[in-house]
């Protein structure tokens, strides 16, 4: 059945929207989490489902939430050699390589880190997430690598969701992009929604969708003319939208290398390294990797913060680049 809360609206309470209301009583649930839960048919305001997580309440309006049992996994086990970076009674940090994806989905059911962590320690991973997500706080693209913490307690699933959902995690990406960003160090603000020409990808939009905001600063700047110019960032994130610094960094004009989704075609220059060219046109990833994550443990309650150097082969490029702009 799941727990059951019972909740009453006060006068002082001014008429929120329901989920607000809720997440100021129950402090340890994140705002995602009781979306989620309100989708999914769990609450009952005045003995009517509702639906609507942005429904006003108001004075002495009854609020019924059930918050089921967590589901139990069935994933079958996948023989992957995590690396994990750092691990204790209640989380993980691994460092995820390029290539494989987070959680199963659509057509990969067998072959993810989620199926890794299973295989890796099945009994010991948070399960509110689902049965396909157990122990997923967060996630990175396919084609990204780096840093993502996973949760192995139900407590500690949600006070890492809260985190994010309150934007207080530190979260800093290492990228290479096409051309010179200008000015070389700023911050993007925009709405990010989901593309109305392609549903897979995203796309700015001056109306709607969820407020995205990423602060970068160029780091590295090859430019000669020889090559075509490049610029290494890193980008700290104040949100976390899906493709989030892949769109920004489209909507600028200055896609990262290898993005085949948010992509500049790249141009042959004359005279251009081989070796650099056959890397760059042959890389089978974005030039998009998340080096450091950082956050407050739920159980210790103080600061852990992680770093992730380059992969071999994004480092190898940045150093054909340094040989050439010379």
């Amino acid at each position: 059945m799941g727990k059951k809360i019972n909740l009453i609206v006060k006068e002082k309470d001014k008429n929120p929207r329901i989920d607000v209301f809720i997440s100021n009583y129950i402090k340890e649930m994140s705002r995602t989490r009781i979306k989620n839960l309100i989708l999914g048919k769990k609450l009952k305001l005045n003995n009517k489902i509702i639906l609507d997580p942005s429904k006003k309440v108001n004075f002495n309006d009854n609020i019924k939430l059930v918050v089921p049992e967590p589901q139990k996994s069935s994933l079958k086990a996948y023989k992957y050699k995590l690396d994990i970076i750092y691990e204790d009674d209640d989380l993980i940090v691994l460092n995820k390589p390029s290539g494989i994806v987070m959680h199963p989905g659509a057509g990969n059911f067998d072959n993810t880190i989620v199926n890794a962590l299973v295989n890796y320690n099945k009994n010991s991973l948070s399960n509110i997430g689902g049965d396909l997500r157990p122990g997923i706080v967060h996630r990175i693209d396919k084609n990204t690598s780096g840093l993502v913490v996973v949760a192995k307690n139900n407590y500690t699933h949600e006070n890492l969701s809260l985190q994010f959902s309150r934007h207080s995690i530190t979260r800093v990406y290492q990228l290479l992009v096409w051309g010179k960003i200008r000015p070389l160090k700023g911050k993007i603000e925009t709405l990010i929604t989901r593309s109305s020409k392609n549903r897979q990808m995203m796309a700015v939009s001056n109306s709607k969708g969820k407020k995205a905001i990423t602060n970068y600063q160029t780091i590295e700047l090859f430019e000669n003319k020889n090559i075509p110019t490049l610029s290494l960032l890193e980008c700290k994130l104040e949100t976390g939208r899906t493709h989030q610094i892949r769109v920004h960094m489209n909507y600028l004009g200055n896609s990262i290398v290898g993005d085949d989704k948010y992509k500049k075609k790249f141009k042959k220059i004359k005279d251009i390294d081989i070796l650099l060219e056959a890397s760059i046109i042959n890389l089978k990833r974005q030039f998009l990797h998340a080096k450091t994550i950082g956050f407050i443990h739920p159980k210790k309650n103080k600061e852990m913060i992680f770093h992730s150097n380059l992969p071999q082969e994004l480092e190898n490029i940045l150093k054909m680049l340094r040989k050439t702009s010379k």
